[in-house]
């Protein structure tokens, strides 16, 4: 059976298969909402070009 270690928690559980594991790659229910809320907190990011962000911007402005 295949180990992976909870991005959140650090815990190492076990898994059948991804399919079976319904919280992958969480622990559990709890840790998957915690790293949802750190998303929505802005304590993430996915980087983007400048580019990107300043027709945003424009459409934003304009919207």
């Amino acid at each position: 059976m295949p180990f992976h270690v909870c991005p959140t928690c650090n815990k190492k559980f076990s898994y059948k298969s991804v399919e079976s594991c319904k919280h992958f790659p969480f622990c559990s229910k709890r840790c998957k909402m915690v790293d949802l809320a750190a998303w929505f907190d802005g304590k993430y990011i996915v980087p983007g070009s400048d580019e990107e962000d300043s027709t945003d911007r424009r459409q934003e402005e304009t919207g």
